[in-house]
């Protein structure tokens, strides 16, 4: 049975809420209208396994008989937020040297939204990398799944080895391409 596409529209909006335990959550176009469900499927197939509350996105959506749903995610952009460092132990770098830094691919340990943390393994070493919910959040994402593959760009930090920025492992791919 051939899929009517005549209700496929390109929408700009914002994410209203994600709930990874639920699988779903909701964004709400620039341009009004209902809120458009964004189901965990759709986010998976653009790479990424959550995404932060705020971020900015850009979506293909159907109109169905439940309502408008994206089918497909074309971009995420973080949500803006001031320009102060997002933990202290950033606040004595340079934020934009850091983006000189080597993106590393890494896998998920564990990550504990409640708690505000968890752990990743950069590909090759042994060594823990800290993972801070905050520094997921500037990145548009919100959650983490252990074995989930992401790029990090990690420092030594006053504390150990601890990660300035995570990538969900597609977008990583599309920014080293850029370069």
């Amino acid at each position: 049975m051939a899929e009517d596409l005549s209700s496929l529209q390109q929408v700009q909006g914002l994410v209203k809420w994600f709930d990874p335990a639920k699988g779903y959550g909701f964004v709400v176009s620039d341009t009004g209208g209902p809120d458009i469900l964004l189901h965990v499927n759709v986010l998976r197939n653009f790479g990424q396994s959550s995404v932060a509350d705020g971020a900015r996105i850009e979506i293909v959506t159907h109109q169905t008989g439940r309502g408008v749903q994206a089918v497909e995610v074309i971009s995420i952009q973080p949500p803006e937020r001031e320009d102060t460092p997002v933990l202290s132990d950033f606040a004595e770098l340079d934020m934009v040297s850091l983006q000189n830094e080597p993106l590393e691919p890494a896998r998920v340990k564990w990550f504990d939204k409640g708690k505000g943390f968890g752990f990743a393994n950069v590909f090759g070493r042994g060594e823990d990398v800290f993972l801070h919910v905050e520094v997921l959040r500037q990145s548009g994402l919100a959650d983490l799944q252990p074995g989930e593959a992401l790029a990090m760009r990690v420092i030594d930090g006053k504390r150990g080895r601890m990660a300035v920025e995570v990538l969900a492992w597609e977008a990583a791919l599309a920014v080293e391409s850029q370069d």
